[in-house]
């Protein structure tokens, strides 16, 4: 494998991950990022999230010589010390925008921004997720017949970013111009991984099928646990048993609080926004939205259920990012329910490994504590909202000389209920006997 000359743009959880993996690989890479004040972290070698080994990949990157920072795309573009760039990286984000279709400007002004910079031959690659027929649309948009354009989505969990990078289950790669895609494929050849290669628009459709069929089943199990606790099945013997089909498969069985953070609830609404503008319903899709959206209130009435009217009812939450293992709090369901139960007049205090104590956004309704102890103190319940490991191996007797009342309502199924007895706790699960 010959090493590339890359340029990354964008250094958020995909940016910075494809960037820093890529330069792993033995490519040379250059990641831009508007935020100057970013960069400049960058470049002392702070990431400045919560991502295991990608700090490491950084420092290792920017020792070799292999990986550099710097502001703006078309600085990464145009650098006239440097080789020319032979593949642009677009890893910008692309929030929802309104009515649920993915919001495009980014991906837009960044394209304008380098039309005329590009070198001839170079390969434009969009790794944001992005509505089908935006590889055309970006073609379009750079109007240069000497640049490819291909489609190259990722598949990255938050929390697992790198090895997910390192260890892939498939490459995607899309593009009309066969040469262009294989050129991109190659960048992941000491990989070794599966690599499908196709048209843009199927590349670009296998993001969003993919990130909808697993919210598809995680609201599928919610239903499930819902059901089970009106009819006395235990959902975890009924998602063992189900697991072991290999049609269907363990993963993504576990019930919660809903699902959240940066990717499936933008792809859903994208995925039902694009069938719409096909002329197409996709009542599937739209459902699994509306079970995820539900289970937050069936966990609000858990409590309620628990502890009585929650008008000033002490809650102390375990857990507020929208899983374990990241620090990202973007439409984490933990939030949604803390939304529910100060609405009530509940009073939280809140505690997460992942985040300081004071959250932008999120102190107005829930005071967030450095401690657990200090979470606990007083509850009249404690609420498991993340699935943090570190909240198994917590002193469960000493909890219980603080809080107000010693119940538990565990919306991941996260704890042992006999340990949580022994300790003096009443434990509540998610469709658990």
């Amino acid at each position: 494998m010959f090493a590339r000359r890359i340029a990354v743009v964008g250094a958020g959880y995909v940016g910075l991950t494809t960037a820093a993996c890529l330069a792993h690989l033995g490519h040379r890479v250059v990641c831009a990022d508007i935020d100057v004040a970013k960069v400049e972290r960058l470049q002392a070698g702070d990431i400045g999230i919560l991502e295991p080994r990608l700090a490491d990949l950084v420092a290792e990157g920017t020792a070799a010589g292999r990986l550099q920072f710097c502001v703006g795309a078309a600085a990464a573009v145009a650098r006239r010390d440097e080789d020319p760039v032979e593949v642009l990286f677009l890893c910008v984000p692309t929030p929802m925008g309104d009515g649920g279709a993915a919001d495009l400007a980014a991906v837009e002004a960044v394209a304008a921004e380098v039309r005329h910079l590009i070198p001839a031959g170079c390969v434009v690659v969009t790794k944001s997720t992005v509505p089908v027929g935006t590889a055309n649309r970006t073609r379009t948009l750079l109007r240069r017949r000497d640049v490819a354009v291909v489609a190259n989505p990722e598949f990255l969990r938050e929390g697992s970013a790198v090895h997910d990078f390192l260890n892939p289950d498939r490459i995607v790669v899309g593009s009309d111009q066969q040469d262009a895609a294989e050129r991109v494929a190659a960048l992941y050849s000491r990989l070794g991984a599966p690599t499908v290669l196709t048209d843009a628009a199927s590349a670009e459709m296998v993001k969003y099928a993919a990130n909808a069929f697993l919210a598809i089943k995680l609201s599928y199990v919610n239903a499930l646990a819902e059901l089970c606790d009106v009819l006395g099945a235990d959902v975890a013997d009924v998602t063992e048993g189900m697991g072991h089909d290999r049609r269907i498969g363990a993963a993504f069985l576990a019930p919660g609080p809903g699902w959240g953070g940066s990717c499936l609830p933008k792809d859903t609404s994208a995925l039902v926004q694009v069938a719409a503008a096909a002329g197409l319903d996709f009542p599937l899709v739209s459902a699994g939205i509306d079970t995820n959206t539900r289970q937050r209130e069936i966990m609000v009435g858990k409590v309620r259920e628990a502890v009585g009217p929650l008008t000033g009812a002490r809650i102390g939450m375990l857990g507020l990012t929208f899983k374990a293992g990241t620090d990202d709090l973007r439409d984490s369901p933990a939030l949604a329910v803390a939304e529910l139960l100060a609405a009530e007049g509940a009073e939280l205090t809140a505690y997460d490994p992942g985040c300081p104590a004071a959250v932008p956004g999120v102190t107005d309704a829930v005071t967030v504590a450095d401690d657990v102890m200090r979470a606990a103190k007083d509850a009249d319940a404690l609420v498991v909202l993340t699935e943090w490991p570190e909240f198994r191996q917590l002193d469960w007797n000493a909890l219980g000389g603080v809080v107000g009342r010693r119940v538990v309502v565990d919306t991941r199924n996260l704890l042992d209920p006999d340990v949580l007895r022994r300790a003096g706790f009443s434990w509540i699960g998610v469709g658990r006997r």
